[in-house]
Formats: structure tokens, sequence, C-alpha cells
């Protein structure tokens, strides 16, 4: 999971590199799909983890995972059909997410799962 959070980061960064750098429109929507579909990738892969391992907070996990992936998509077809998109704002609320969800509601079930022995 935390290379999988890596790689999010990772993206995350390339998303504002492209918007300092003054790339346009286009190549951050395609970073933008990229990002969602790593994201929808990780939230499976979590959720599959804590369903073998019986995590008691699988349903409001899930709820969260959608939520959040209910605002990219919000926000990348913002980016890609709004002439005037204050896009600074818009990477700061989807970096804010990731970090509250990693450093927060991840946690939750990290213990549980190192207890049963997945690393």
């Amino acid at each position: 999971m935390d290379d999988q959070h890596g790689i999010l980061m990772d993206t995350m960064n390339e998303i504002r590199l492209a918007v300092v750098c003054g790339r346009g429109r286009e190549p951050l929507a395609v970073l933008l799909e990229r990002l969602m579909e790593f994201t929808r990738l990780h939230f499976l892969s979590e959720e599959q983890l804590m369903k073998q391992t019986q995590f008691p907070g699988l349903d409001g996990h899930r709820a969260r995972h959608q939520a959040m992936m209910q605002q990219m998509a919000e926000s990348a077809h913002r980016v890609q059909h709004e002439d005037k998109v204050p896009i600074h704002p818009l990477l700061c609320r989807m970096r804010d997410g990731y970090l509250e969800h990693v450093e927060g509601f991840d946690r939750e079930y990290g213990n549980w799962m190192n207890e049963r022995g997945v690393n």
C-alpha cells in the first residue's frame, strides 16, 4: 500500500509541475485521468485487503473512497470543460484529501492488518 501511496503522490507532483510549467489543459487532463485510474486501483486493492482480513470498518472506508472518487471526477471534469478553473486551489484540495486519507483513514486499518500478518 505504501508503494501505491508513493505512486499517487508522484502523480500529484507531476500534475503540479504541469500547472507550474503552463503545459495547458489537455496534458493536465491526461494526468488527472491517470491519477484517477491509479486511485481507483489503489482503493480496490485496499478494499480487497480489508475484506480478506475482515476489517470491521470496510463499509465506512469504502464510502470514503467513493466520495473521493466522485470529487476527483468532478474536478477532472471542471479542468477539461471549464475555461476559467482556478487550478491551484483545486489541486490543493485534492492533495489535502489524499494526505488526510493516507495519514488518517488508512491508519485505521494499518494496525489491524499488521496484526494479521499483512505488511
